[in-house]
């Protein structure tokens, strides 16, 4: 596993960088697709690889501890065989599907107990055993246990959560030496840092997860109802402090303004829903600003979907076709959309990278900014 930092970006703090592990080389910045159950929802692994082309996708342990169960992934020899994707693969530890099950759950110092959103059967996640799911998993990357506080946040809830957050930290570490690796790949693991919209706390959890002085780091607890600003002042508290010579990886954001945003903030690493979910509701990225395709005014428009001739998929379909597709209720539709949009995160990402390198990325990133933040 290494990283390497080779270029910053002298009007702003965006960085390229590459980050190799066992499966292949991740380019950064990057946006990682969300594969929750092993599967990125709608995409053939053909048109992953060959269309959207990522370097990494994200997995979670929550989803795939209760299906299809972690003995099956072991017969399997992990999930990059489950599902037959020999790219690189992150997994969350189950602290945001902890945070999402509010009414489901209960934590305590040992770890969360919580009811299963499938049949209603109990179980436990503790530090320990989200470490032992992860190995058997068997992701390139894999996620300290965390709690994601809510917002907005009491300022005591959310300190004494931060020192939890941190203790299962400690936790992980122990006992993830303990584990041996069950497949013929290494993994890297990454502490992550919380303290809700609090500048103070936020900053004693980034130097906390510093000082383990783990191969990469999170940043957690954002992008669940905050306003922009405050995500953004945020990531620049932590981003000040968290080793620049290790990945930070942003959890759960965001919008195509909000990448590029943190991306100036030192970001290199993105995970969201909203490209596949968005897409499946007829609601498209494009360079110029966002498309309701489900909107009358495309039914005679038989222009490309990206006015920029952005293609993701095989063939360039137009806007009129597609906004048909919607109108029946036909599966093709939310397919092309959700390749789009996924094309579309990694393509800006990609371009971001050139331009931090090119040295002319605060020019562009104003300018796509101004673009984007507009409905078509």
């Amino acid at each position: 596993m290494k990283f390497d930092l080779l270029k910053t970006d002298t009007e702003t703090r965006a960085r390229a960088a590459t980050l190799v592990t066992d499966h292949g080389v991740i380019e950064t910045p990057i946006f990682m697709p969300v594969g929750t159950v092993g599967t990125v929802k709608g995409v053939h692994q053909r048109e992953l690889e060959n269309d959207i082309n990522p370097d990494i996708i994200l997995a979670n342990t929550y989803h795939l501890f209760l299906r299809p169960q972690i003995d099956i992934l072991e017969k399997a020899g992990g999930l990059h065989k489950f599902m037959n994707w020999d790219r690189n693969i992150l997994t969350d530890s189950g602290g945001y599907q902890v945070y999402s099950l509010s009414a489901n759950r209960k934590i305590r110092e040992e770890g969360v107990k919580f009811k299963s959103h499938i049949d209603g059967t109990m179980h436990t996640f503790t530090p320990e055993n989200v470490m032992e799911i992860q190995r058997s998993i068997g992701a390139d990357i894999i996620m300290a246990f965390d709690e994601c506080t809510p917002y907005p946040c009491d300022y005591n809830y959310a300190k004494g959560s931060m020192h939890m957050t941190h203790r299962w930290l400690d936790r992980c570490i122990n006992h993830l030496v303990k584990i041996p690796l069950k497949y013929d790949h290494n993994q890297a693991f990454f502490p992550i840092v919380q303290g809700s919209t609090y500048k103070d706390l936020r900053r004693q959890s980034a130097e906390y997860i510093a000082n383990t002085d783990a191969f990469g780091n999170a940043i957690g607890g954002l992008s669940v109802g905050e306003p922009a600003d405050e995500m953004y002042a945020m990531s620049e508290v932590v981003c000040e402090i968290l080793p620049e010579n290790k990945p930070r990886y942003l959890m759960g954001v965001g919008t195509p303004i909000n990448i590029l945003e943190n991306i100036a903030l030192g970001i290199d690493m993105f995970d969201c829903v909203m490209p596949t979910r968005n897409a499946r509701n007829g609601m498209l990225f494009t360079a110029y600003g966002s498309i309701n395709i489900k909107n009358k005014k495309w039914k005679d428009d038989f222009s490309p979907i990206d006015e920029m001739g952005i293609t993701f998929v095989d063939t360039a379909y137009s806007k009129a076709y597609l906004k048909h597709l919607f109108s029946v209720n036909e599966l093709l539709g939310k397919q092309i959309a959700t390749i789009h949009n996924l094309g579309f995160y990694l393509w800006l990402t990609r371009q971001a990278r050139k331009h931090i390198i090119a040295g002319d990325f605060g020019t562009w990133k104003a300018s796509m900014v101004k673009q984007m933040d507009n409905r078509l």
